[in-house]
């Protein structure tokens, strides 16, 4: 019988694109209602909140017993109510709105994966993913679903996290002590593992007797790896009912083919909890997705836990690091939007500064995806300053080739004009992108920098004013995200000479730079918001 049910989903689904018939009837009277977040990035108080999300789910049981509530991932890391606990504040909040499913994003990763399996067994619901694995033991790290059973209707929800992990985390955290990846995501060069694993999984729970599949994934589908994207996988996959997605931070509802022609429901909520994403299952077959946007009331006792939060770690960021004449931006002040992962920005060139006067280096270089907030013209506190650098990484110094430098901004500039986290905002060095020149970057399976088969974009390049020499060793102050990890693929690194190894947080580069370079105050020197001029596109 359930065979022949799951026959008449496939044969109703294809005929409606917002509300999709699936049975007949269900056997049961109420909706099923799945509430969902994702990319979070530790924005507890945004325009709706965790206490707006708990409010409203409390709401949602006031018309029907099966509610359930689901991160798609990312919800740990972005300020320093993440950064100051590792993650723990995020996950004692996450328990008290009573989250049901949740699946790891790539930030879950950012301190590390014992970090990540400890907040597991703290996180209530625990997490899901089918891709994540122990490549040695041969066997999912997570469970790869969960079985949600309401009455005589059961929904398996099934995880799947980005292989961009490997360089949107931190790609060490999956190796072993020599550089062996022992963790892996299912990652190939055109999509097919991945596509199996997640098929297998969908197959596996449907065995098990899943009326409905919902797959939970953070993929993203805009500036993410097209081939592991989310719609992607559903048009490579089928038995799949409907897809709730993280990663690329967008808004939508939308219906897209599966690999039998089958429109499914996909749906993302954006970032910051700016909406909750609601799909709802009615007894009579349909499956509608929708954005809840406005939430009128607020859970007062999961509001009381923020606020115990806020109070532990709030008077250690009220400390004022120094002031700023001008407005240090990440933006485009043009047009509102995000500058620093495709342009020359004046907080890209402070950054980058930071590193190479706190250093002692040629060269300071600095990931734009690892910026990720503006500074305010005023008074600089230390919590500013983690709101900017909230990942915790730390300062070195690598002594690297002329070649290898012109290799990383190659790396960075490959995916110009769209935006990429990779690209490199710089000190000390000046570079032009030609973007008429097609990129020739050859990554392989993980996204990781391999080589250059063809022209180079980016051009006249030069260091302290003087051409840059390919065979010339320069020192160069970044992370050790990117000097020993390879993270953003910038493989050309790993394995240099590091001469300063992990020597200061690099949220301590802010306070230091302006304290003992800057007498205590950013001035005219930053005042365009564009930037000195360091980066040129044509």
């Amino acid at each position: 019988m359930r065979k022949l049910r799951r026959m008449l989903f496939t044969a109703a689904i294809g005929v409606a694109m917002a509300a999709v018939t699936v049975f007949p009837a269900l056997a049961i009277d109420k909706d099923i209602v799945i509430l969902h977040t994702n990319d979070v990035h530790c924005g507890i108080e945004g325009s709706i909140g965790y206490a707006g999300v708990a409010a409203y789910k409390e709401q949602m049981k006031e018309e029907t017993p099966y509610v359930t509530l689901v991160d798609a991932g990312d919800a740990i890391q972005g300020a320093p109510v993440g950064t100051l606990s590792e993650g723990g504040y995020i996950i004692r909040i996450m328990n008290e709105v009573g989250y049901d499913i949740a699946v790891p994003g790539n930030h879950e990763f950012d301190y590390g994966l014992d970090r990540l399996l400890d907040l597991s067994t703290q996180l209530d619901c625990g997490y899901i993913s089918c891709n994540l694995m122990n490549e040695r033991k041969g066997s999912a790290v997570f469970e790869p679903y969960k079985m949600v059973i309401y009455d005589d209707v059961k929904v398996a929800f099934i995880g799947v996290t980005t292989p961009e992990s490997f360089t949107k985390s931190t790609p060490t955290y999956f190796q072993d002590i020599f550089g062996r990846y022992v963790f892996g995501f299912k990652e190939d060069a055109d999509g097919t593992a991945l596509y199996k694993c997640v098929q297998a999984a969908a197959d596996s729970a449907r065995d098990a007797g899943a009326d409905f599949v919902i797959l939970v994934g953070h993929l993203g589908i805009e500036g993410s790896t097209d081939y592991w994207s989310s719609e992607s996988i559903i048009a490579n996959t089928s038995g799949i009912h409907a897809a709730i997605d993280g990663h690329s931070h967008e808004e939508f509802t939308k219906s897209v083919p599966n690999e039998d022609g089958v429109l499914i429901p996909l749906a993302q909520t954006g970032t910051k909890l700016s909406a909750i994403g609601k799909l709802t299952i009615t007894p009579e077959g349909e499956i509608k997705t929708e954005m809840v946007e406005e939430v009128s009331e607020k859970d007062a006792r999961v509001q009381g836990v923020i606020d115990d939060i806020k109070a532990q770690y709030e008077e250690s960021l009220k400390v004022v690091l120094g002031h700023a004449d001008v407005a240090l931006t990440s933006l485009n002040t043009e047009t509102g939007e995000r500058a620093v992962r495709n342009a020359e920005t004046n907080l890209g060139d402070f950054c980058a500064d930071a590193f190479r006067y706190m250093m002692g280096a040629d060269i300071g270089i600095m990931n734009g995806g690892g910026i990720r907030a503006s500074l305010s013209a005023g008074d600089i506190t230390y919590g500013d300053a983690l709101t900017v650098f909230p990942f915790g990484n730390m300062l070195c110094v690598a002594e690297v080739t002329g070649q290898q430098v012109k290799d990383a901004l190659e790396m960075g500039a490959r995916l110009y004009p769209e935006e990429n986290g990779g690209f490199i905002q710089i000190s000390g060095l000046t570079y032009t992108i030609d973007s008429s020149i097609p990129s020739s970057v050859v990554t392989d399976e993980k996204r990781n920098f391999v080589g250059v088969d063809g022209e180079y974009r980016v051009q006249d390049i030069y260091v302290g004013g003087e051409p840059l020499d390919l065979a010339k060793t320069y020192t160069v102050a970044s992370h050790n995200y990117w000097l020993k990890s390879g993270g953003d693929g910038m493989s050309m690194f790993v394995g240099s000479h590091i001469l300063k190894d992990e020597t200061m947080v690099d949220v301590d580069s802010i306070t230091s730079y302006i304290s003992e370079y800057l007498n205590g105050s950013v001035g005219e020197e930053y005042q365009n918001p564009q930037g000195q001029g360091r980066i040129t596109i044509k």
